[in-house]
């Protein structure tokens, strides 16, 4: 418990250096750029106008609303990937700083997750464009969207811990997330509806794929008008406990060594 407290009062002193990182992450990638942060929103709506154009003239899917469906599922899983992928190198990419001062080195990894977090409430505006052209009802239960977008991030923070302290030590993670992602992009119902899979995959997907809980409730909320499944809330809620739980406890074990491998 004094480990904890201790752990969270060093935090909160380092909190504007986090704050700083996660400004500077988001102006970098917006540098020099035209449109900047306007980029927020059309990326996604250029992605999903040509994803439907495409998926709905190959396949018969009898989805209501299907550009909703679409942007749903699209900006869940750009967070997952693009959260993960910046903080798996925020610790090799931060050595130098690293070497000369102490910071909590927790603080890098979280910066990149929290400002893909960001972004990924800039695109909110792109779905938002979506919802009203797409004359979707706007209802109580939406007040319960900033909930599940919790779950991602915290289910992300942790999945991002155990990467970053991994890719020190083993460089070809990246290579191998990177093909893990490309998998997990079509094992997570994004673009189709879950039950065109067979049975004993759907089973898997929907009891091992924590992204199917998070995508389902966000949709259910904005599709179906309902309050999620509260057994899919519990699922989300516990998987991202777990992996904040897991990532963090790895990480602190580990972050002593990394000044010897970054």
């Amino acid at each position: 418990m004094k480990t904890t407290i201790k752990r969270l009062q060093t935090f909160a002193h380092y909190k504007p250096l986090f704050l700083q990182l996660v400004a500077k992450d988001i102006k970098l990638k917006y540098r020099r750029s035209f449109l900047g942060y306007i980029w927020s929103i059309l990326n996604p709506l250029m992605i999903m106008g040509i994803m439907v154009i495409v998926f709905s003239s190959m396949f018969r899917w009898d989805i209501a609303n299907y550009p909703v469906y679409l942007i749903i599922g699209q900006t869940i899983f750009s967070f997952v990937s693009e959260s993960t992928n910046q903080a798996m190198w925020s610790i090799t990419g931060n050595a130098a700083l690293l070497k000369k001062t102490y910071v909590p080195k927790y603080i890098f990894p979280l910066s990149k997750i929290t400002s893909s977090f960001v972004n990924t409430l800039f695109a909110l505006g792109a779905m938002l464009i979506v919802f009203i052209a797409c004359r979707v009802k706007f209802n109580i239960y939406m007040l319960f969207l900033p909930v599940v977008l919790l779950e991602v991030y915290v289910f992300c923070s942790g999945l991002g811990l155990l990467l970053a302290q991994g890719t020190v030590f083993f460089r070809d993670i990246q290579y191998i997330y990177g093909a893990f992602i490309t998998v997990w992009t079509y094992l997570t119902p994004i673009f189709y509806p879950i039950q065109q899979l067979p049975f004993e995959l759907m089973w898997m997907i929907k009891h091992f794929n924590p992204l199917y809980s998070y995508i389902t409730q966000f949709r259910t909320i904005v599709l179906e008008g309902t309050f999620p499944d509260l057994r899919l809330i519990a699922y989300g809620i516990v998987v991202a406990g777990l992996s904040l739980a897991i990532g963090l406890f790895v990480f602190l074990k580990k972050q002593d060594k990394f000044i010897l491998y970054i």
